[in-house]
């Protein structure tokens, strides 16, 4: 054992890594994601021993609340590995998911406070760790995304349930633009619950050591500025009406806002497959607002979608070649809808 900052004791974990660390400090469980040379993307290996370090948390006496937090200074989570995901098999790429999307309901169903830091970067798998805490804390360096499309992929670890929450269609806009949110905006969108100062983070982990959680964050708390996203809502919620991604497209085109020509170009820049299934997966889960069935459908929706060639295409083109992407369908004309209600067992 060693002394916090705080001068409490501090005991590691038993399932800690070198890359999922995790301790207590006072009656606060830290877990902290450490590859800060990716991002703090994780492995199979970080979201298995984060599962089972959950669970020893769950019902260990000396916890009183966790705190999740990212190493470096870049941002909490970047997601899951794509590019190792990318490189293995259909089987491997499903054993991640299907070890990621228990986890997320295990952080949505913890039973005691649970804190994230969503400072810095955080997309994705990273958002499925946070955004389903119970306390979610956005700074002024917050950048939020489910940018899932780009890659030729989905959103995924519930996140299409996250962005169907949101005041009316910015969650569609999120969606299908891959866009990516501000601390404020994320707020809005009500992925995090608090705004706090970055400059005031390292106060108010050290207070969570001690304080009651709810009480602490918000003590730390000040109002948002002006989230973005507030001032785009009148044609974001005009034109991302309805289920269907042409007619959106011809409604953004037809808008007099320069924003929404911008929104149009960058829909044109994703994957169509992979945009009508994230329609799809918002609207469906507007209707059925229950995680556990969002989840389902994610497990089914990767299996399905890792077996067509958008993936590892999105991958290549935009993370490691970074050319442009041979989409397969290439158009939005060739998505076949029962292709696409299929993918999500709709």
């Amino acid at each position: 054992m060693e002394s916090s900052p705080s001068g409490t004791l501090t005991r590691a974990s038993i399932h800690a890594t070198g890359e999922l660390q995790a301790w207590t400090s006072g009656n606060l469980g830290i877990i902290r994601l450490n590859r800060p040379q990716a991002l703090n993307a994780m492995t199979v290996g970080m979201v298995t021993a984060m599962d089972r370090v959950l669970q020893d948390w769950a019902s260990a006496d000396t916890v009183g609340s966790v705190l999740l937090l990212g190493a470096g200074d870049r941002g909490l989570c970047a997601g899951g590995d794509i590019r190792a995901i990318a490189a293995g098999t259909d089987v491997q790429a499903m054993e991640f998911w299907t070890a990621e999307y228990a986890l997320n309901a295990r952080v949505a169903h913890f039973p005691k406070p649970y804190v994230a830091l969503m400072d810095g970067m955080v997309m994705g798998g990273g958002v499925g760790v946070s955004g389903h805490a119970g306390i979610r804390i956005a700074t002024e360096r917050t950048q939020a995304a489910m940018p899932e499309v780009r890659i030729g992929f989905s959103p995924d670890c519930a996140g299409s349930l996250l962005l169907a929450r949101a005041p009316g269609e910015l969650g569609t806009h999120l969606a299908l633009t891959a866009g990516t949110m501000t601390g404020a905006d994320a707020v809005l969108c009500g992925f995090a619950d608090y705004f706090v100062p970055s400059a005031s983070l390292p106060a108010l982990c050290a207070a969570l050591e001690t304080g009651e959680p709810e009480q602490t964050v918000a003590a730390f708390a000040v109002e948002p500025p002006p989230a973005p996203l507030a001032g785009q809502r009148e044609w974001i919620d005009e034109c991302y009406a309805g289920s269907d991604v042409q007619e959106i497209l011809a409604r953004l085109d037809s808008h007099a806002s320069p924003e929404a020509a911008a929104a149009a170009r960058d829909i044109r820049a994703m994957a169509p497959f992979s945009l009508a299934v994230a329609l799809a997966g918002v609207r469906a889960a507007a209707a059925e607002p229950v995680l556990e069935k969002v989840l389902e459908r994610d497990l089914v929706m990767a299996e399905r979608m890792i077996a067509r060639p958008d993936f590892r295409e999105g991958v290549r083109a935009r993370l490691l070649d970074r050319d442009a992407p041979r989409w397969q369908p290439a158009s939005l004309a060739e998505v076949a809808a029962a292709d696409v209600a299929w993918t999500l067992a709709l």
